[in-house]
This record gives structure tokens, sequence and C-alpha cells, in this order.
């Protein structure tokens, strides 16, 4: 999956499911892993 594509998908998850700045951030950083992980 592209950088790209793997950003907005993951930014878009964190906004949505994240309450605080640090909840935003580790939520987009754990949605980022999972996108990596699953696409290879």
């Amino acid at each position: 999956m592209n950088n790209f594509f793997k950003a907005i998908i993951a930014g878009y998850g964190a906004k949505k499911l994240g309450g605080g700045c640090l909840s935003t951030v580790l939520v987009f950083i754990v949605i980022w892993y999972a996108l990596g992980h699953c696409s290879q």
C-alpha cells in the first residue's frame, strides 16, 4: 500500500477514534502499523 494512502487512512481513523493529543498519536501509529503489516 502506498505510504500516502496509509497516512490518509490512519489520519482519518485517528481523528475519529482519538480523544486527546496523545491518544490520537497512538491510534495513528497502531493503524499505520496494522495497514503496513496487513499489506505485506
